[in-house]
Formats: structure tokens, sequence, C-alpha cells
């Protein structure tokens, strides 16, 4: 899964039974998500192969608004930028001066992002959760009941109430684990935050699909 991939995958996101186990983990993330209502914070991000050897590394900020608001750039190692503004998403490559616009995939608990930026109470219609707690870290891990989706598995990691790091695995094996430092939640972020003015001279791309 390349960076390009990964950040489409946080703009767009095997079938099992549901058990009791999985309601139960379900129900716990839903309360840990709901009184989100905006985040903040700096990310470092790897992608590994199967072997765990890493393939690519970045860094960058990011920042959310529910509902259905959302800004993640990098920084390094080149810049790249994904926008929603609620209805639109922009992601956007300043090297290539390249924008491709898509409608905001309401099906919001299909993406990571939009995990956090939309409504927590669906989370049992689109993944099967299960809960681990492993001393003051409490993890989720997330399979998506549809197969139309660009990993296999999503894992998130709280320490206390914070929402501390992200780890997806596609059909490959590969994973992209993002870790995120000096988080920020419920503050105030200005609303242009999540508005995008697309630069002279860049090639816009509409995927309808």
């Amino acid at each position: 899964m390349t960076l390009k991939k990964t950040l489409s995958a946080l703009t767009m996101m095997l079938a099992l039974p549901v058990t009791a186990l999985a309601s139960e983990g379900a129900a716990r993330l839903a309360t840990m998500l709901e009184p989100l209502e905006t985040y903040q914070a700096s990310f470092e991000q790897q992608i590994l192969d199967g072997s765990g050897q890493r393939l690519q590394q970045a860094s960058g900020t990011m920042w959310l608004s529910r509902p259905g608001k959302f800004r993640w750039e990098v920084d390094a190692p080149y810049q790249q930028e994904v926008i929603s503004d609620g209805s639109e998403v922009y992601l956007y490559d300043p090297d290539l001066e390249q924008v491709t616009v898509q409608a905001l995939d309401q099906r919001v608990t299909h993406t990571p992002a939009l995990l956090l930026s939309g409504s927590a109470s669906e989370l049992t219609e689109n993944y099967d959760v299960t809960r681990q707690q492993q001393g003051s870290n409490e993890s989720f891990r997330l399979v998506p009941k549809s197969p139309d989706t660009l990993f296999e598995e999503l894992e998130m990691t709280f320490r206390g109430e914070e929402l501390r790091g992200l780890e997806m695995t596609d059909s490959t094996g590969q994973r992209t684990a993002i870790e995120f430092r000096d988080v920020r939640m419920n503050q105030s972020i200005d609303d242009s935050r999540f508005t995008f003015e697309i630069p002279d001279g860049t090639d816009v791309i509409r995927d309808t699909h």
C-alpha cells in the first residue's frame, strides 16, 4: 500500500459473524468516540512489508471536526494533503500540480478518517470489533464487513481517552502504522481549516465512482 493509496484509504475505508464480544467491543469503541467533537495531532506514519521491514516513512499534521470534516497534511518526505469540507474530499499533490475531487462517502465508518469525524453509532453495521486491554493502552481490532476496501484490518489504540495510533493491514500483509502525538481534543478549530481553494494551473480530476 503506497503512501498515496494510504491517503486514499483515509478518504474512502471480510465479513465475519458478529459475536457478543464483537458487539461489546463496538459499544465500547462508540463510547470512546462519541464525545469527540474535534481532534488535532501531529503524526508519524510508516509503511511496513509483511516481514516488518520499513518501506516508507512520512510525517505531518491532521485535524478533524465532526461531522465529516478533516484535513490531513503530509509534510515529509514530500507534501500531500487530503481535505474534506463535509461534502467533497480533495486529494492534493503539489509536486504533480494535481488534485482529485470526489464526493464524501456518506458511509462514514468505511473510512478510518471518517470513522472519527462521523457517527460512531454505525460501527456495528460496518465492522466486526474486538477489544483488548494492555496496561494503560486499550486497542480495538476492526474488520470491515464490506469486501470493497483497501485494507482487511484496522487497529485503533487509545491511551486513556486519547487516540494514539492507527494500524491498517492489507491483503498482502503490508501494514501502515500511524502514531499520533501532541494530541488536542475538543478544542476550537477555525472552519477555514477544512476548505480548499484549488490553486491556479492545477489539473483537476473528478472521481465520480
